[in-house]
C-alpha cells in the first residue's frame, strides 16, 4: 500500500518573524521606534507602457530601514520566514541598500543574522544587531564628526505636509550638508530633470539657515544667494518652496542691493556687467554671502569665457553649490572642472526605474524633404526674389539656410491629426529652429485647429525670448496643472530647461538638437508624473531624427524607448508601408534669434537665408524602433518584444505556461500577474491580429513562436480526442456541454462558467434547476466545466 504523502505547512508568516524575532532583537541593540521604519516603500513602482496604456509595477518595500536620526538612514534589514535561510534575503537587502545609498545591509530569519558592509566588502554572520552608535562610528571611523557638525547634520528637514522627501533627495541633502560642514568650498549635485533639485536646494538652505550656520561660525543666520539664468527659475522657487522664509527672502532689485535680508534671489543677467554698465554684484561686499546656490549651473556660469563667471569669482568667500541635470560630457566639462565631481548623482534611468519619472514613447516622423533632401530648380528664386544657390538642402539646413514653409505646413497637419487621434487637449511643447520658424508653425497649426482657436483664443501660442510679458503670462498658465489652455506652446530654446510642466504629454522636436545636454533637458520637459491627472507617460514626436540618434548614444542613460514611424500621405493620413529608419545629416548648432523671413542670414554662417513658400511637402514614414539592452537601435514591434520578454521570464517553456493555464485558479493568478505588467488579452488580440485564437495560443505564439490554434480548432480537437468527457453525464447533459463549448468558440473562456446556463440557447434546455439536475447538482456542473477547461489544453 502506497504511503500517504506528508505535507508540512508553516503558517507563520514573514510578518510574524518580524514581530516575534526581528523587532525585539533590534530594540535590544538600542534601536528605538522612531529609528525603525518598518515595511517602508521607498520607490513608487516603475511605470510600464504597453500600447498607450500605462500601469505601475509594485513598489520596492524594505522590511526595515534603520535611521540614525529622522532624515539620516544608515542600514536596511531584510527578514525571511523562520524556516527559510537568512542568506535567502541577503541579495535583496544588498540591492535595496545600493539603491538607497546605504553602507550596511542585513538579512535575518529571526535566529541567524547576516551583515554585508559595502565599505569593506566583507560579509559575516553576527550574533546580534549593532547599535545605532556602532554603525555611526563605523561610518566615520578615521575622521570623527565634530559634535557641533554632527548636531547640525542630524537636524531634521523642514516638514512639508503631504510631501515627504524621497530617498535620493535625502541623500543629496545630507551629502551637501556634510561637504559644507567639512569645509568644501565648491560642490555639485547632479540629478535628472524632474527629480526635485529645487526641493533639495530648499532643504539644504533651510537646515543651514534654521541652525544658524555661517562661514564665520558666529551664530548668525547665513546670507544665501540663489542664482539662475532665467526669470522663471528664480520666481518659481521664490514664490513656492522658499516662501516659508517670508520676509527673510527678497528678489535682488535693479535699484541697488538691500542688505538686510538673508535669502536673495537673482538671475545672472540682473547681476552681470558688460561694457555699458557695472555689475550689480559689485555693490555687495565680496564676503557678503555665505552660500551661493547655482541652479542649472551647466548653462555657462562656470565657463572661463562667460561674463557670468565673474560673479562667482567675485564671491569667492562663499560656499558655491551647483545643481545640474547633466552628467559630464564635452559640453559640460567646464562645469565639472569648476565644481569637481558630484557629491551625489541620480540619473534619468534611476528615476524611471523607481517610478518617480515618466517613461516615454518616441514617435519618429519623416517628411519627404527630410528623407530625400530638397533641391531648387535651375534659376529658382525664393519668396523674396533671391536666387537660390543650386545645392541639396537637408534637415540641418531647413530654417537655417533655407526656410521651407511647405515642410512646416506638413508637420503642422501631421501633428494636428496625431492630436485629434490621441488627445487634442494634451499639453504639448513644440521646439522649432528659431523664433521665425516658431511663428510660422504656430500660425499653420492654429489655422488647422481654427475650431478650437475660436473658442480658446490661447489654444496655441508662441513663447520665445521676444514674447516678453505676454509670453510669461502664457507660460504661467501652461505650467498650471489645472488650466486647459494654452494647450500647444511653440518655442525654440526658451523652454528647453527649467520649466516645470507636470501635465505635459507631448514633446515635439522640430529642430536639430546638437548636444546631449540640451536633448536631455528637452526630454525632461515631459518626465514629471502627475498620477492625479492620469499623466504617467509622455510621447516624444520627433520630426528631425534627433531622438533616434541621441537614444543610440552610449552616453544616454534613459530608459530604452519605443520609437514609432509609419508612412503618411500628404493629407496626414496613415498608409500601409514598410518600416525603416531614415538617415539624416549630422546636426548643426541652432539659434533662438529672430530671423526675418528671406532677409536675414543663416545663424553664424554669414550666408543668406532663403524662404520657400510654394510647393508641397508630405509625411512619408513613421516606423517602430527600440533600443535593446546593449544600447543598439533595431527595428522591431516593441510591444511583442516586451510581452515575449515578460512571458518567458515568468514561464521559460510552453509546458510550464500550460500547467498554470489549465488550472482555473492558477490561470486567474497568471492573468493578474500579466495585468500588473501591463499585458492584457485585448492587447494581445490587437498585437497579433488573431481575434479567433484562444488566449493560451496567443501567449504561446507571442512568447514561443508556436503556431496558434483558433478556439474552433481547440473545440473540435476536444470533441475528437475526448468523447468520454461528454458521454459520462448522459445525453441531456452532453448536449448542454456541447452547447457551452460552442459558447466558448464564439466568445471565449469566460463562457465556461455555471451561469452560462441562463444564456440562450442553453436556457431553452430547461430551468436552471432542471439543467443542474442533469449533471447531478451545482457542484457536479462546476466540476464538469473545470474538466472541460482542463481538457481543452491537453497537449
Amino acid at each position: 500500500m502506497e504511503r500517504p504523502k506528508l505535507y508540512i505547512v508553516d503558517h507563520e508568516s514573514e510578518a510574524d518573524t518580524c514581530r516575534k524575532e526581528v523587532t525585539p532583537k533590534l530594540k535590544e541593540a538600542g534601536w528605538t521606534d522612531d529609528q525603525l521604519l518598518e515595511q517602508r516603500p521607498f520607490t513608487e513602482g516603475k511605470i510600464v507602457v504597453i500600447g498607450r496604456v500605462a500601469k505601475r509595477k509594485k513598489k520596492k518595500i524594505a522590511d526595515y530601514i534603520l535611521r540614525y536620526s529622522q532624515n539620516f538612514p544608515i542600514a536596511v534589514v531584510e527578514a525571511k520566514k523562520r524556516y527559510r535561510k537568512a542568506a535567502d534575503g541577503l541579495p535583496q537587502a544588498k540591492e535595496y541598500a545600493q539603491i538607497l545609498g546605504l553602507r550596511f545591509a542585513y538579512a535575518t530569519n529571526g535566529s541567524t543574522i547576516l551583515e554585508y558592509d559595502f565599505g569593506t566588502g566583507f560579509e559575516q554572520t553576527i550574533s546580534q544587531f549593532p547599535s545605532p552608535d556602532d554603525l555611526w562610528n563605523r561610518l566615520y571611523p578615521t575622521t570623527p564628526v565634530e559634535p557641533a557638525a554632527k548636531t547640525l547634520l542630524l537636524k531634521p528637514f523642514y516638514p512639508v505636509p503631504g510631501k515627504e522627501t524621497r530617498y535620493y533627495q535625502n541623500n543629496a541633502v545630507n551629502a551637501a550638508i556634510a561637504a559644507i560642514l567639512n569645509g568644501q568650498k565648491r560642490a555639485l549635485l547632479t540629478l535628472a530633470t524632474g527629480t526635485g533639485k529645487t526641493t533639495i536646494a530648499f532643504q539644504v538652505v533651510y537646515k543651514l539657515w534654521n541652525n544658524r550656520w555661517n562661514r564665520r561660525a558666529d551664530n548668525r543666520r547665513p546670507k544665501v544667494l540663489f542664482l539662475a539664468d532665467r526669470d522663471v527659475l528664480v520666481s518659481d522657487p521664490y514664490n513656492k518652496e522658499f516662501a516659508v522664509f517670508g520676509e527673510s527672502r527678497c528678489l535682488v532689485s535693479e535699484n541697488g542691493p538691500v542688505t538686510s535680508r538673508e535669502i536673495y534671489f537673482s538671475t545672472y543677467q540682473s547681476l552681470a556687467e558688460d561694457s555699458a554698465r557695472t555689475g550689480q554684484f559689485r555693490k555687495f561686499p565680496r564676503d557678503f554671502f555665505d552660500l551661493i546656490v547655482i541652479d542649472e549651473c551647466h548653462r555657462g556660469s562656470a565657463s572661463d569665457n562667460s561674463n557670468w563667471r565673474a560673479i562667482l569669482d567675485y564671491f569667492t568667500y562663499a560656499v558655491q553649490l551647483g545643481l545640474t541635470a547633466t552628467p559630464l560630457r564635452n559640453d559640460t566639462r567646464d562645469t565639472y572642472a569648476y565644481f569637481g565631481n558630484p557629491l551625489y548623482t541620480y540619473t534619468l534611468k534611476q528615476g524611471i526605474d523607481d517610478g518617480f519619472l515618466a517613461p516615454y514613447i518616441v514617435h519618429r516622423v519623416v517628411a519627404d524633404v527630410d528623407s530625400t533632401g530638397w533641391r531648387p530648380q535651375a534659376g529658382q528664386r525664393d519668396a523674396n526674389g533671391l536666387l537660390i544657390p543650386d545645392d541639396e538642402y537637408h534637415t540641418p539646413d531647413f530654417e537655417n539656410r533655407l526656410s521651407h514653409l511647405p515642410r512646416t505646413k506638413a508637420v503642422a497637419k501631421h501633428l494636428t491629426n496625431y492630436m485629434r487621434k490621441n488627445g487634442r487637449f494634451d499639453k504639448t511643447i513644440v521646439f522649432c529652429v528659431n523664433q521665425a520658424h516658431a511663428d510660422d508653425f504656430r500660425r499653420e497649426f492654429s489655422n488647422l485647429n481654427a475650431d478650437l482657436m475660436r473658442k480658446y483664443i490661447d489654444y496655441c501660442v508662441r513663447i520665445t525670448a521676444n514674447d516678453g510679458d505676454v509670453g510669461k503670462g502664457h507660460l504661467s498658465d501652461f505650467m498650471d496643472i489645472d488650466t486647459t489652455t494654452p494647450t500647444v506652446v511653440v518655442t525654440s530654446k526658451l523652454l528647453s530647461t527649467g520649466v516645470d510642466v507636470p501635465t505635459c504629454r507631448n514633446v515635439v522636436i522640430f529642430r536639430e538638437i546638437s548636444t546631449m545636454t540640451e536633448f536631455k533637458q528637452i526630454v525632461g520637459r515631459g518626465t514629471r508624473v502627475r498620477e492625479d491627472k492620469k499623466k504617467l507617460f509622455f510621447t516624444i514626436v520627433d520630426y528631425t531624427g534627433t531622438a533616434t540618434r541621441k537614444f543610440a548614444d552610449p552616453d544616454f542613460d534613459g530608459e530604452p524607448p519605443l520609437i514609432t514611424e509609419e508612412k503618411m500621405n500628404a493629407e496626414g493620413q496613415t498608409v500601409a508601408g514598410s518600416e525603416q529608419v531614415v538617415s539624416v545629416q549630422p546636426p548643426t548648432d541652432d539659434d533662438d534669434g529672430l530671423i526675418a523671413p528671406g532677409l536675414g542670414t543663416a545663424p553664424g554662417s554669414g550666408r543668406e537665408q532663403y524662404r520657400i513658400e510654394d510647393g508641397q511637402a508630405r509625411i512619408v514614414a513613421e516606423t517602430i524602433h527600440v533600443m535593446d539592452e546593449q544600447g543598439r537601435l533595431r527595428t522591431v514591434e516593441y510591444r511583442r518584444e516586451t510581452v515575449r520578454h515578460e512571458l518567458t521570464t515568468m514561464f521559460p517553456s510552453a509546458d510550464e505556461l500550460r500547467s498554470h493555464w489549465s488550472n482555473e485558479t492558477q490561470r486567474a493568478e497568471l492573468l493578474n500577474a500579466l495585468d500588473r505588467h501591463g499585458i492584457t488579452l485585448d492587447e494581445l488580440v490587437n498585437l497579433t491580429n488573431l481575434p479567433d485564437a484562444d488566449p493560451f495560443d496567443l501567449l504561446c505564439f507571442v512568447a514561443y513562436d508556436r503556431k496558434p490554434l483558433t478556439r474552433r480548432q481547440r473545440a473540435d480537437l476536444l470533441r475528437q480526442n475526448k468523447p468520454d468527457l461528454f458521454g459520462q453525464y448522459g445525453k441531456k447533459a452532453a448536449e448542454i456541454l456541447d452547447m457551452i463549448l460552442e459558447k466558448y468558440v464564439d466568445f471565449g473562456l469566460n463562457e465556461l462558467q455555471p451561469n452560462v446556463i441562463n444564456v440562450e440557447p442553453i436556457a431553452r434546455k430547461g430551468t436552471p434547476l432542471e439543467i443542474v439536475r442533469h449533471f447531478g447538482g451545482v457542484d457536479a456542473l462546476r466540476i464538469a466545466l473545470q474538466n472541460l477547461q482542463t481538457q481543452l489544453y491537453v497537449a
